[in-house]
């Protein structure tokens, strides 16, 4: 007995150190895995963003927009007038001409590729207008048309881009992506090595040549919200994917020119890119295509693409 009650404080004093780690431990975890701006499967010391917070424009705005949350500078939709409905009759195909032309658009865009390797070649400009306005045929929600596509010939604001998309693309090589990331990357690169010290190693990689090379530079911008001529606000009902639509038919429109682009997604580019091509608060940066004519020695992984019994259900 009289070795227990020597030995019971010093007991009590390592039960209590023990609950209290397992405590703290436990709320580290839960703090880590709710904070934003990592990934659930992200490890010690690799911060990789969630897919929806790549893009993120959190560039403050001024007082005067800010005020604008009031309801009083949200423009009612009855204001704007109830449209017409008119008859809708598309050119209807026989079934073996539909099946045909299928077959064709298949075969079209099954050529297309992400390319980084483009001629300077000019590409008329008229072609450009044109493919872009394909792209605004795209549904969105409302028929908001939260869309601004921004194209860039002017070599002075080529190279000011690029510099600001390789100054943030070294630091997500670097820092941001993880190095599971990197190395998924590298398997799609010229050379199947990736090295930190030598960017020239791997292609894919945040040396962007062809953002000086491409004649054009396409940004697409989508509209959190509009501004009616009085001035108000008016909400853009799913702007996000309204853009993306739209942004899938301006690639199928520029494969169909015969031109070809790389699909780009600047992180944490938005802000400055904004800023640079003066565009306003409402407008976020969704994504950035280079544009023009494969260069002569202008090369792609050999990928394939799933079968179809693989992408495709039938219920």
């Amino acid at each position: 007995m009289a070795f227990l009650s020597v030995f019971t404080p010093v007991l009590a004093v390592v039960l209590c150190l023990v609950i209290g780690f397992v405590l703290v431990k436990s709320w580290d975890t839960e703090t880590t895995s709710t904070s934003p701006g990592k990934s659930k499967g992200a490890t010690k010391g690799e911060k990789r963003p969630w897919v929806d917070q790549d893009l993120q424009d959190d560039t403050e705005i001024t007082a005067k927009e800010d005020d604008g949350d009031a309801d009083d500078d949200w423009g009612d939709s009855t204001e704007e007038e109830n449209l017409t409905q008119l008859p809708y009759s598309p050119q209807r195909y026989p079934e073996e001409t539909m099946l045909q032309r299928s077959k064709e658009f298949y075969t079209l865009m099954n050529q297309r590729r992400s390319v980084r390797f483009i001629s300077p070649e000019p590409v008329p400009r008229e072609v450009i207008d044109n493919v872009i306005h394909t792209a605004g045929t795209a549904p969105s929600g409302a028929h908001t048309e939260p869309w601004t596509f921004i194209v860039v010939s002017d070599p002075d604001i080529k190279h000011q881009i690029r510099l600001i998309v390789e100054e943030e693309e070294e630091m997500n090589y670097r820092q941001r992506m993880g190095e599971k990331w990197v190395q998924d990357l590298a398997k799609l690169s010229k050379k199947n090595t990736f090295s930190f010290s030598f960017p020239s190693s791997c292609r894919t990689n945040w040396i962007k040549e062809y953002l000086d090379v491409a004649p054009y530079l396409i940004l697409i911008f989508k509209q959190t919200y509009g501004i009616l001529p009085n001035g108000k606000k008016k909400t853009h009902y799913y702007n996000e994917i309204s853009v993306s639509i739209s942004c899938g038919i301006l690639l199928a429109a520029l494969q169909n020119a015969g031109l070809v682009t790389v699909t780009s997604t600047p992180l944490n580019c938005g802000p400055k890119l904004r800023l640079l091509l003066k565009r306003p608060a409402n407008e976020k940066l969704l994504m950035l295509l280079p544009v023009g004519y494969p260069a002569s020695d202008a090369t792609v992984p050999d990928l394939k693409r799933k079968h179809l019994d693989d992408i495709l259900v039938h219920v």
